[in-house]
């Protein structure tokens, strides 16, 4: 009897090409199906939620996937794991993605198209590199100077609502009908162990979206620009009124709805 499975699934992106398969590059999604086939003796092909980009982390990515296995569903996800270290080279080896949760969904069911919204958050460090950032330099965006974290706040709050956020796509990516989108909640928060973190939600993500929000954030809070001006960069629908693209390793997919 097929099943369809859908997996939760986290993963350190700093050695992987993104998520989606792409030929003669390592990517979450060929070393998943790679490693899931060769383990049921059976092609397994996964439908992804999100196509992050190189260097970008989840902790909730999500994908569905039919099967006719035999193993229970609640047993999956150790079982995949299982197979996932075995892949690392050293006797205690922890593989670089991680099956949160594996749990059967109806037939109709598919990963991308029944997701209703996602989240992301971005984590910066102000002040620049400092004796962790050797440790960190793959996980955390390191800002030279201070920001002002409340009118990085103020700013993204003005993110909030149904707009067309053209101003904030790269060019590139693949072509899209509209580049209408609806930003649930949108906020920047500065936390004790001194990591900022902006966070995200919304219907749907342009080409590089988040990435370039948060380099315009950043420029807000070191005071190049005022929170009012991402009104008019999105108004303008011109990406040039926007500010840098921050670099993918400070991004993680958080949340997926449906």
């Amino acid at each position: 009897m097929t099943k369809n499975i859908l997996l939760t699934i986290s993963y350190d992106g700093s050695g992987f090409h993104g998520w989606q398969k792409q030929p003669g590059q390592k990517t979450v999604q060929g070393y998943l199906e790679e490693t899931f086939s060769r383990l049921f003796n059976r092609e397994i092909l996964l439908s992804g939620t999100s196509r992050t980009d190189a260097g970008v982390h989840a902790f909730a990515q999500r994908a569905s996937f039919k099967t006719d296995i035999s193993i229970p569903v609640e047993r999956l996800a150790m079982v995949m794991n299982n197979a996932l270290c075995g892949r690392e080279k050293t006797s205690f080896g922890l593989s670089p993605v991680r099956i949160v949760d594996a749990v059967e969904m109806p037939d109709d069911f598919h990963a991308r198209f029944s997701c209703k919204g996602k989240e992301y958050i971005y984590k910066i460090k102000a002040g620049g590199p400092d004796a962790d950032s050797v440790f960190n330099r793959n996980y955390l965006y390191y800002v030279k100077g201070s920001l002002d974290v409340d009118k990085m706040d103020e700013a993204a709050k003005k993110l909030v609502g149904r707009k067309d956020f053209k101003s904030f796509e790269a060019s590139g990516g693949n072509p899209r009908e509209t580049t209408v989108r609806e930003i649930f909640e949108a906020g920047v928060t500065g936390k004790e162990d001194g990591i900022i973190e902006f966070h995200v939600s919304g219907d749907g993500f342009l080409y590089n979206m988040v990435r370039i929000m948060t380099g315009t954030l950043v420029e807000i809070g070191r005071g190049k620009y005022e929170p009012e001006y991402i009104e008019t960069i999105t108004e303008a629908c011109d990406r040039r009124l926007a500010g840098h693209t921050a670099p993918p390793f400070g991004l993680y997919l958080a949340k997926v709805f449906y």
